[in-house]
């Protein structure tokens, strides 16, 4: 499964597999097409980023950073696993510099905005998954660039890496906190606005990845769609996947309750895919990246794809053993509530209160038997 190790620049335009960009790639390549699409790209993540911030409330932050719970697993699930994760299947697969650059962004990302809604789905912990996708975003201006660096030494000495804009990718990562910040300053000021934002973003993130796969596909044409080589299809099936699980596991050895453990395993495989599309089109030319711009949105299909599986196995198999959960916490606080009324009326034994003529109240005192 390995593909050519050959430079862009060796290679005269050669795609990632070593094959030409000739045909899809000039088209790609296109100065008015590639602008739009440059201008969708910054749109769709302004517009996510907006919704992100619109979702976070200051005292659910406050309560969060006084329990950082939700910090910790967002910076191990996020900048530990997912970073490893995408590095080792770089290396099992043998991948060329440009797509293994392409892997490394993608999963170096923080959180995407699609765990929010498939933790809705399967009952999770709506408080824990906008914690862990804010703040694995903010951490990212700061990680993001160090485990791409760390990473990326294997590659070290190709011309993919050595152009690899590490600065770039800190200033779009910071273009991202002012739609954050405004959003977040629209819950404070507008609750009401605030919701209607947030359904704006899902459903544009929703849009925005087809048109970006459409327009690109088409870009990019059908034959050099099918020169990507079948190791990148297979890492794009298999990264998300094991994300889930890492983050299940991870919530596990926390020994969260089950709830938040499909939250953390949504949050952890589920990357921002727009944010890593908008770093491969705004600092990489299509001469160099190629049809590997095409890997976010891979990945992004087959997250949305296996968390829909997810999502499916729950409500057929979970779905009763939550209620039943639920439940037993229900009647676990009822009989709780009901020994704590007998207790009162035990305690209640070691007197009488009898009533006498005008009005007298008299306590008696009776005998308990030990």
């Amino acid at each position: 499964m390995a593909s050519s190790a050959q430079t862009p620049a060796a290679a005269g335009g050669a795609g990632p597999d070593g094959g030409s960009l000739a045909g899809g790639g000039e088209t790609f390549g296109d100065r008015s097409l590639s602008q739009g699409l440059s201008v969708l790209v910054g749109l769709g993540l302004c517009v996510t980023m907006l919704g992100l911030g619109c979702a976070v409330e200051l005292g659910q932050l406050g309560q969060q950073l006084r329990r950082p719970v939700g910090l910790l697993l967002a910076l191990l699930g996020q900048f530990v696993a997912m970073p490893l994760l995408a590095f080792l299947l770089a290396l099992i697969f043998a991948l060329d510099e440009v797509a293994a650059v392409a892997v490394l962004l993608c999963g170096c990302c923080p959180g995407g905005n699609l765990s929010n809604l498939m933790s809705v789905l399967v009952d999770g912990d709506m408080n824990l998954s906008i914690i862990m996708t804010a703040s694995s975003t903010l951490l990212a201006l700061f990680l993001m660039p160090l485990c791409l660096w760390i990473y990326s030494r294997h590659w070290i000495n190709t011309a993919v890496v050595q152009l690899l804009p590490l600065g770039a990718v800190s200033l779009t990562l910071g273009s991202t906190l002012l739609p954050i910040g405004l959003g977040v300053l629209i819950r404070y000021r507008h609750p009401r606005a605030a919701d209607l934002l947030v359904k704006i973003s899902l459903w544009s993130l929703l849009v925005t990845l087809v048109v970006l796969f459409i327009l690109t596909g088409t870009m990019l044409g059908p034959d050099l769609l099918a020169q990507i080589p079948a190791s990148v299809y297979a890492i794009a099936v298999l990264m998300p996947l094991a994300g889930y699980a890492l983050g299940y596991g991870l919530a596990t050895v926390f020994k969260m309750p089950p709830h938040c453990r499909r939250t953390v395993s949504l949050e952890t495989g589920c990357q921002n895919v727009q944010l890593c599309t908008a770093i491969l089109k705004l600092t990489f030319s299509p001469e160099i990246i190629g049809s590997m711009y095409m890997f976010p949105l891979l990945y992004a299909l087959f997250q949305s794809a296996e968390a829909g599986l997810f999502v499916l196995a729950y409500k057929m198999y979970g779905k009763d053993s939550y209620k039943q959960d639920a439940l037993g916490e229900e009647e676990d606080t009822d009989i709780s509530y009901k020994k704590l009324k007998e207790e009162e009326v035990a305690d209640t034994s070691y007197g009488t209160v009898t009533t006498e003529e005008h009005n007298s109240i008299q306590m008696e005192p009776t005998q308990t038997a030990l």
